[in-house]
């Protein structure tokens, strides 16, 4: 409740006070849902990488492993990826290998994601589906 000062008006040091407490409520709402909604997107994934641009090759598929949020090779191809989901599902990623490297974004919704990515000259889209645990 706001204070009132006795001639009726809400006091200033009221007003602050409640605006800090309703301030400090939401920064907690906010990082606990983030929390929470990482580990929904954690498991195994399927990627197909596919060119629609370049001269890289047509398409790669890879294993994707997914864990508190960030991403990891999880086949015994030689490359390296970096990246992180997002509380509601946002990726981003960079994936090298090979003297090349590539950046990639997109949303991951349910067992489900799809973006892009761009590498040099190359560039295309991908889709994903989550294959198990």
């Amino acid at each position: 409740m706001i204070g009132i000062d006795q001639t009726g008006r809400r006091a200033p040091g009221a007003i602050a006070a409640a605006i800090a407490i309703a301030s400090t409520m939401v920064s907690a709402i906010i990082a606990s849902t983030a929390s929470f909604a990482v580990p929904r997107y954690d498991g195994l994934w399927s990627v197909s990488i596919v060119t629609e641009k370049g001269d890289c090759d047509r398409g790669y598929r890879y294993p994707i492993r997914i864990s508190n949020g960030l991403l990891a090779n999880a086949g015994d191809s030689v490359f390296t990826i970096t990246g992180k989901v997002g509380g509601a599902g946002t990726i981003t990623v960079i994936v090298s290998g090979g003297g090349r490297n590539a950046t990639g974004s997109g949303r991951l919704a349910g067992n489900m994601g799809v973006g892009s990515w761009i590498g040099g000259s190359c560039s295309g889209s991908w889709t994903a589906e989550r294959r198990g645990p």
